[in-house]
């Protein structure tokens, strides 16, 4: 896939048109681009060409993945200040309402994802070829995506599926009931999971495996515990995790043999341009973000200092639990053990996201745009602990299967099995909830997570039990759509 990022912004900006971070859901809708595509999908190559600029959309989800963590009792905001990156903090302090930079570029860049999809899906009959079938799986998988984590943070949102919104389109919206919403992800997660091969061709392609994978996800949010149980079980066995959690997060680790979804980025990208972020870097933006404010030292490079592990995030992880050190950088010890300096930053912890802080090497020109990390989108130890709540939530528990998939994300953790759980019931669900707050700190995860087990209010603080399950519209988005705003904001 590395291949495939170094082309994707300009296959965009081919295909699509430049697009402005101030526009809204429709993003540069014009009315002449059915011209475009006349004289655009001639070849296959041609169709594949704008697949990779749907898939280029994935790189800007760096918000998405932060606010799951932020919003979340496992980090600070951070930053410099109380008010570097405003819409951040306010999301912290869970005091966000619907003028909010960052939720708004979430809502934009997703709908942009969808636009590209269903550009393709409007152009599927203008030819065959030999491999359009499988292309069009990828479609369905990726349009599945954005609407997952549209439905994520919003709830009800506007659906369409045949065409792209044109600029007269705007005025004409209205929120889809999110059950419909999830229809449709369902719908062409299958279509997904029946047109596409068991292994990816190149890294960062959906395969029939991620379609189940990210179905199952779906399944779960949804309570759907038989389906998420069936749909997850192919999947076990076929990946495996390495004896050192670490390795996973590491250059080396890149689309191994954890890997079930990895969205992929690169440092060789020419587009250093700070005014079009992120969508103007094929680097991991995210990355920067997390650095260790004002670093001289070792190993790692400077960044921002968001997104800072808690001390009850850290007092989480029991004694012998190796993803402590690969979640959490403690920078006070490591300064004293190498004598690296630092800064501290606003909301200073002592912690830093180890998974995907700046690591020394893996950037280069305009360094804080182009690091080189994937987000691991979804990893089979995920996999493993969505089939085990999936199988123990069923009508029918299937407990040792439960315990079993539990057990071997404990037994990487811990290096033995001597942290097996033979719980059942309740009490194992809890273990399974508990067991995904430790496995996945840093990657987004934890807040949607408590939201969807019902937890988020006794946790979070601040958070409004009818009111913070979801983000609220942007602001913008009503006053063009006059969409409704969803409740509490």
């Amino acid at each position: 896939m590395k291949n495939i990022i170094y082309k994707l912004f300009l296959v965009s900006a081919i295909t699509f048109g430049i697009v402005s971070c101030d526009d809204f859901v429709d993003y540069e809708a014009s009315e002449t681009y059915n011209i475009v595509a006349e004289d655009y999908f001639k070849s296959s190559s041609d169709y594949e060409a704008a697949l990779v600029g749907v898939y280029d959309v994935t790189q800007w989800t760096l918000y998405n993945w932060m606010i799951g963590e932020i919003a979340s009792e496992n980090s600070l905001c951070g930053g410099e200040s109380a008010t570097d990156v405003l819409g951040l903090q306010k999301i912290d302090d869970m005091i966000h309402d619907a003028e909010n930079d960052q939720l708004t570029r979430i809502w934009q860049y997703m709908y942009e994802g969808i636009n590209r999809a269903n550009y393709m899906v409007e152009n599927s009959d203008k030819m065959d070829f030999s491999r359009k079938n499988e292309l069009y799986g990828e479609v369905h998988f990726l349009r599945a995506f954005f609407y997952f984590e549209l439905t994520k943070f919003f709830g009800d949102v506007p659906l369409f599926t045949n065409s792209r919104l044109t600029a007269g389109d705007s005025a004409t919206l209205s929120r889809s009931p999110q059950s419909e919403v999830y229809a449709l992800i369902e719908s062409d997660l299958q279509a997904a999971i029946s047109a596409l091969p068991l292994e990816k061709s190149t890294n960062g392609r959906a395969t029939s495996l991620t379609a189940h994978a990210l179905l199952g996800k779906v399944y779960l949010y949804q309570d759907k515990f038989d389906e998420a149980a069936s749909i997850l079980e192919p999947l076990i066995g076929l990946y495996s995790l390495p004896a050192d959690p670490q390795s996973t997060f590491l250059k080396g680790g890149q689309n191994g043999p954890e890997s079930v979804y990895e969205i992929q980025h690169t440092k060789e990208s020419n587009w250093w341009d700070w005014g079009y972020v992120p969508q103007g870097t094929e680097g991991n933006f995210g990355v920067i973000h997390h650095g260790i404010r004002g670093y001289s030292g070792p190993l790692y490079s400077s960044g921002w200092s968001f997104n800072v592990p808690t001390q009850d995030l850290v007092d989480a992880f029991a004694t012998g639990d190796k993803r402590k050190d690969v979640a959490v950088l403690d920078i006070e010890a490591w300064a004293t053990s190498t004598g690296a300096k630092y800064t501290a930053g606003y909301e200073h912890t002592g912690y830093f996201n180890n998974k995907y802080i700046p690591r020394a090497g893996e950037s280069q020109a305009q360094q804080e745009l182009n690091y080189e990390t994937n987000y691991r989108a979804i990893r089979y130890a995920d996999v493993l602990l969505m089939a085990a709540e999936a199988n123990n939530r069923a009508s029918s528990p299937n407990v040792s299967k439960a315990q079993n998939y539990l057990n071997q994300v404990r037994a990487r953790a811990y290096g033995n099995s001597s942290n097996a759980s033979s719980s059942t019931g309740t009490t194992l669900t809890q273990e399974i909830w508990d067991e995904r707050r430790l496995e996945l700190a840093g990657e987004g995860s934890r807040f949607f997570d408590l939201v969807r087990t019902g937890q988020a209010a006794s946790v979070i603080s601040g958070f409004v039990a009818g009111k913070h399950e979801l983000f609220p519209i942007p602001q913008t988005e009503i006053d063009v759509s006059n969409l409704t705003q969803n409740p509490g904001y």
